[in-house]
């Protein structure tokens, strides 16, 4: 290898080259803003926009009801003074490991961890939406 060669390039450096870029300047790759959008050779910016879908797990549909009373029944394997364990309160907050309830006669709020939630219930419609499916599900009544 030669010592012109910067380690890694693949090409000699020389002018109008670089020093690890490996393509010449004003090369073929389109160049881009610093949004990372494609410029046309006029210097417009190519719009592309790609469709916002929230995938559809479970802590994106309890943030979708904030606020909600729900029960929410949790398992504890390996626990000695109690296997399942029931809580029942205002849903304040979910994220990807953990809900974070509260009760409204104490003020008390709760923490739990998503990966012992077995299942929730609510006693009122949940809002719900599928990636690329607006509205609520119909209202089902027994």
């Amino acid at each position: 290898m030669s010592s012109s060669m910067p380690v890694g390039s693949g090409m000699p450096a020389g002018p109008g080259m670089p020093v690890g870029s490996g393509m010449p300047v004003g090369g073929s790759v389109p160049p881009q803003v610093t949004s990372g959008s494609p410029m046309t050779p006029s210097g417009a910016v190519v719009p592309t926009q790609q469709p916002v879908f929230e995938q559809s797990y479970i802590e994106n549909i309890l943030r979708l009801n904030l606020g909600k009373v729900g029960t929410f029944y949790m398992t504890y394997e390996n626990n000695s003074q109690w296997n399942a364990k029931v809580f029942k309160g205002v849903l304040e907050a979910a994220g990807r490991d953990h809900i974070i309830i509260s009760d409204p006669s104490t003020g008390q709020r709760t923490i739990l961890l998503m990966v012992n939630l077995d299942y929730a219930t609510f006693d009122q419609p949940l809002t719900y939406q599928y990636p690329g499916v607006t509205g609520n599900p119909p209202v089902t009544r027994n």
